[in-house]
């Protein structure tokens, strides 16, 4: 245990990180390279935060510490507030935090991630509808099977969060 002496609390140390798996793109570069593409093209005419808002929600699903840690900073870069990235995690009891459109795309988000009854609800699906044209609806549940794929890597792998730097890596 250590006092910090400017707020006279006592903390206890962080844990040791853990160690990767595998560097999975090293060995499987061609994949890589092609996750890396579809990925730009899924979020193309797609607002720079809501694409974050919808990585990070998946990635808080899914457990995958690299990606919340990532597409957080990321957000943040792209200039979305810290308590709407705060909030998202239980987005649902803070509704006037989020746009009817981010909304749906959470929701959407949500669906598409967990298809807890083996399928998107018509009503999750028409309520995402109402908000996104088809091209964006298109391009938005690309984005979540997208980050989904990414999540199951990250998560598999086990890659490690909090060394991330904006604009230095990306999917």
């Amino acid at each position: 245990m250590t006092t910090d002496t400017h707020t006279a609390t006592t903390t206890a140390p962080y844990a040791h990180e853990h160690t990767p798996r595998l560097e999975w793109a090293k060995f499987a570069p061609d994949v890589y390279k092609a996750m890396i593409a579809l990925d730009a093209a899924s979020k193309k005419g797609l607002d720079p935060r809501l694409v974050e808002l919808v990585k990070i929600r998946a990635s808080q699903i899914n457990h995958c510490a690299f990606c919340v840690d990532m597409h957080s900073k990321d957000a943040l870069a792209a200039g979305e507030s810290v308590e709407r990235i705060i909030q998202l995690s239980a987005w649902e009891e803070s509704r006037h935090f989020y746009t009817e459109r981010e909304a749906a795309a959470l929701e959407l988000t949500e669906a598409v991630t967990v298809l807890t009854d083996g399928f998107v609800p018509d009503e999750v699906y028409a309520k995402a509808a109402e908000h996104f044209d088809e091209p964006e609806t298109a391009r938005l549940i690309a984005l979540i099977t997208v980050i989904n794929a990414w999540n199951r890597f990250g998560v598999t792998t086990r890659m490690v969060p909090g060394h991330y730097t904006p604009g230095a890596f990306t999917h």
